[in-house]
């Protein structure tokens, strides 16, 4: 019986029972986790907007015709593996594309923390500190409005256990899937790859530069098909990344005080005194000559949190999706340096489920 209680299971059960809940509240309709918005799904000016799932169900239902009802096609469309996979898990019947991302996302969240409890337990700590993972905010909200983000995760926390496993050939793998994905988990893929440098492994410095082949050949067909890279800062509205640090976060103070308050009090937990708590560890770790790729991935993620765009600073939903690789890459740094300390805090953004189920997602 103790082997059936696991991380995987109590996430996999709560994560049933979350969408249980949506699809009740929905009258049993599995469209309404795309949260469809009436300007894109029916081209009406000034139409409600939806939410970015949207656009992963319309390359999943047309994937030769969605350009039209997307706000960027080139951004939405470079993040292929989600909606192929959601198809091909439908076998291409319309009727059940909208189940198969619900399941699709259950599949990689439960995937990503068996990774992620597998990886805590060789470094020797408890596979319980997984929860961390599976239970976090931003997995909640993935479900509930069919975005690529767990899938993506997952996959890199899998090339994770393979490398650990020193099966080089499947980590390279799944890096490249997880770039097809969503591409901020090239992240990850460069703090491997410095890593391998730094050891000298040209072999797997190597394979993971293959490994970035198919994104970079996936980028060069939509620039062809679409005219434009599908890298870029975001959707309809984004703003630039920041070339100053905190400046996104900053730049709302000059527009709104009372806005820049109200936000602040989710991004500052959540992101960004971890970003800054991630940038003073891996730097510490790094000068005592701990070179390891957990720490470059923590460094890097915390990095990239500095220079967001205001036009993600400002939506508490987008923060909460892209502090998940921060999440995960703090969680493996605890568990390679064995600090409970820093094991416990993970555990802390579990709470931010609270922030999506009492009204962040926008459903």
């Amino acid at each position: 019986m103790k082997r059936l209680i696991s991380p995987t299971a109590i996430t996999l059960g709560v994560m049933l029972l979350y969408a249980a809940i949506v699809l009740a509240q929905n009258n049993g309709d599995p469209l309404a986790f795309a949260v469809l918005g009436t300007k894109f799904s029916q081209g009406v000016p000034g139409g409600t907007a939806g939410y970015d799932g949207q656009f992963a169900y319309q390359i999943a239902l047309s994937p030769a015709r969605a350009a039209p009802f997307i706000d960027v096609p080139a951004y939405r469309y470079q993040r292929i593996l989600y909606p192929m996979l959601a198809r091909w898990l439908a076998m291409g019947n319309p009727a059940l594309i909208p189940w198969s991302l619900i399941a699709l996302n259950l599949l990689a969240i439960g995937a990503g923390t068996w990774a992620t409890a597998r990886i805590l337990s060789a470094l020797g700590v408890s596979r319980w500190f997984a929860l961390g993972y599976g239970l976090y905010g931003g997995q909640f909200l993935v479900l509930c409005t069919d975005l690529n983000e767990s899938l993506a995760q997952a996959l890199v926390q899998l090339a994770a256990l393979a490398w650990l496993k020193k099966r080089f050939g499947w980590m390279a793998l799944l890096f490249a899937l997880a770039a097809l994905a969503k591409e901020t988990t090239l992240i990850f893929a460069a703090a491997f790859g410095l890593y391998f440098l730094w050891k000298r492994n040209w072999r797997a410095a190597g394979m993971l530069v293959l490994a970035g082949v198919p994104f970079a050949a996936w980028q060069l067909f939509l620039w062809r098909w679409l005219g434009a890279f599908g890298v870029g800062s975001g959707g309809e509205g984004a703003t630039p990344f920041s070339v100053i640090p905190l400046g996104g976060w900053l730049w709302m103070a000059g527009v709104s005080v009372t806005a820049f308050a109200l936000v602040s009090l989710v991004v500052v937990p959540l992101s960004i005194f971890p970003a800054l708590a991630g940038l003073w560890l891996g730097v510490r770790s790094l000068s005592a000559k701990l070179v390891h790729p957990f720490v470059l991935a923590l460094l890097l993620n915390s990095a990239v949190i500095l220079f967001l765009p205001a036009s993600t600073f400002r939506e508490p939903a987008a923060m909460v999706r892209l502090t998940q690789g921060l999440a995960a890459s703090m969680l493996l740094f605890g568990g390679l340096i064995k600090s409970r300390r820093v094991l416990l805090y993970s555990q802390l953004w579990i709470l931010s489920a609270a922030l999506v189920v009492n009204g962040v997602a926008p459903v």
